[in-house]
């Protein structure tokens, strides 16, 4: 079911992230409405995303490392309905 306080892209980008990395803190924030009239902002929301993750899956991972998990865990969402992600990732106590 879709968190009413999230859309459809926003929850599909939870889960995936839940499976993938199991992390101990997960934040998807929706900038979309940031960037109205940018590239890539089409009017209909969910287009523009800031992910924090914490999770073990970084322990030991440098940073773009850590961006190539997340990305492989979303990369038809960012092919297909994505227009921009910012990614913040950290290992347990970081």
């Amino acid at each position: 079911m879709t968190d009413p306080a999230k859309g459809p892209v926003a929850t599909e980008i939870e889960s995936r992230l839940r499976a993938a990395l199991s992390p101990e803190h997960l934040a998807v924030i929706d900038d979309s409405e940031t960037h109205r009239g940018h590239a890539g902002h089409d009017g209909s929301g969910e287009s523009h995303f800031t992910v924090e993750v914490v999770s073990a899956r970084f322990t030991g991972q440098n940073r773009v490392a850590r961006q190539r998990l997340v990305n492989a865990a979303l990369a038809d969402l960012l092919r297909d309905k994505v227009h921009a992600l910012a990614i913040r990732t950290k290992a347990p106590g970081e």
